[in-house]
C-alpha cells in the first residue's frame, strides 16, 4: 500500500468515526432524554379565575418543559372532566397536576382515589377561593406555583370519604353553606368573619332546622342542627380561622362544627359573637368535636356541598377520614 493510499484510508476512516461519533452522540442523548424525562399529566379549567391561566400557560409550560417533564396537557370542558381524566389517564404519568380552584381539585382527588396506584399530585390555584391552597401555602401567583411544582417537595395530606365519594376540605350542610361561597372576596378580606356573619343572617329565615342524630368516637349527639361542616382546612369559604385552632391537614381527623337550633334572640346574639371573635365556646349553640369518623342520620333529606359542589341530599352519611392519602407538591 503506498503513502497516498494509506492517507486516503486514514482521512476516510477518520470521516466514518466522526460521522458515527456525532450520529451515536445524539442517539444517546435521546435514548438518555427518553429515561431521564418524567411524563406529566396536565389537567387545567381554563375557565376558572376568569379564565386567568389563559394568559399564565405557555409560562407555566414552559417551566414544566424546564424542570425535565413532558407534559399532556388536557383542559376540562365540563363539569365531571377532571375526574374522569385522572381515573383514566393517572397511571400513564409521573405526576398529576391540576389548575383551577377547589372544584378541579376536587374532581381530580376524586378521580385519583379511584386508582391504586397515586402519583403525586400538583397543583396551581386559579379560582376565586382556592381554601385548599392557602391551607398548603400555596402562593396565588401561578408561575410561583409551578415552580413548587418542579422543585418542591411532597406532602401527604389526608382525604375525606362521603359516603364512599372522596372530597378534599369540606362537607357541609344547612345556613351558610351557600353564603361562604356567595359572599365578595373583597368583603370577606375586610373583615372577615363578620362577612360570613352578616351574610348568613339573610338566609336565617329560609333555613328550617333538620333534626339529625351524629354519632362520633362512641358518643350520640341528637339534637335540631341548621349548619353543620366537617373539614380540613384552615379557611372555608375564603375566611381563614373558621374551622378551629391548630388544624393538621395529616393528622387523620376532621375538625366538626355544628350549630343548633336558635330558640330566642339572646341566643341568636351569643352566637354573633362567638362567630365574629372565632371563640365558639362562647355560645352553647355551637357543638365542635373532632373524629376521623362521624356518622349523621337525619328525619329529611338534606342537601350537601362537597368541596363547594352539590353533594346531594341524604338522609344518611358517613364522614370517613383516609390519613396521608394523597403527596400533594410544596414548598419546601
Amino acid at each position: 500500500m503506498s503513502y497516498q493510499d494509506a492517507e486516503y484510508l486514514y482521512s476516510a476512516s477518520f470521516f466514518i468515526f466522526l460521522l458515527l461519533s456525532i450520529t451515536l452522540k445524539y442517539d444517546i442523548i435521546e435514548i438518555v432524554r427518553g429515561f431521564v424525562m418524567k411524563k406529566m399529566l396536565f389537567i387545567y379549567n381554563p375557565r376558572a379565575g376568569r379564565g386567568r391561566i389563559r394568559s399564565e400557560l405557555a409560562d407555566i409550560l414552559d417551566i414544566f418543559a424546564t424542570g425535565g417533564y413532558e407534559i399532556t396537557i388536557a383542559p376540562t370542558r365540563r363539569n365531571g372532566d377532571a375526574e374522569k381524566i385522572a381515573t383514566d389517564r393517572e397511571a400513564d404519568f409521573d405526576m398529576v397536576v391540576c389548575c383551577g380552584g377547589d372544584g378541579t381539585l376536587d374532581e381530580t382527588v376524586r378521580g385519583m382515589m379511584k386508582n391504586e396506584c397515586r402519583k403525586p399530585l400538583g397543583y396551581i390555584p386559579a379560582g376565586s377561593t382556592n381554601d385548599f391552597g392557602g391551607s398548603l401555602a400555596l402562593p396565588k401567583d401561578m408561575l410561583k406555583s409551578a415552580n413548587i411544582i418542579v422543585y418542591g417537595a411532597n406532602k401527604a395530606v389526608d382525604v375525606g370519604l362521603f359516603n364512599n365519594e372522596a372530597f378534599v376540605y369540606v362537607a357541609a350542610f344547612g345556613a351558610f353553606t351557600e353564603v361562604s361561597y356567595s359572599t365578595d372576596q373583597d368583603m370577606k378580606n375586610a373583615i372577615g368573619h363578620s362577612a360570613y356573619i352578616l351574610e348568613g343572617m339573610k338566609s336565617f329565615g329560609k333555613i328550617k332546622p333538620q333534626h339529625m342524630k351524629i354519632e362520633h368516637d362512641g358518643e350520640v349527639i341528637e339534637d335540631n342542627f341548621i349548619y353543620g361542616m366537617v373539614t380540613n382546612s384552615v379557611s372555608v369559604g375564603g375566611i381563614k380561622g373558621i374551622t378551629g385552632e391548630n388544624v393538621d391537614l395529616a393528622d387523620g381527623i376532621f375538625e366538626v362544627n355544628l350549630i343548633r337550633e336558635l330558640k330566642n334572640p339572646l341566643e341568636f346574639q351569643q352566637l354573633l359573637s362567638a362567630l365574629a371573635i372565632g371563640k365558639y365556646e362562647f355560645s352553647e349553640n355551637i357543638v365542635s368535636f373532632r373524629s376521623g369518623h362521624i356518622k349523621i342520620e337525619s328525619d329529611k333529606k338534606v342537601a350537601w356541598t362537597l368541596d363547594g359542589e352539590n353533594g346531594g341530599k341524604h338522609t344518611s352519611v358517613e364522614i370517613i377520614n383516609v390519613p396521608k392519602a394523597i403527596d400533594i407538591r410544596v414548598a419546601k
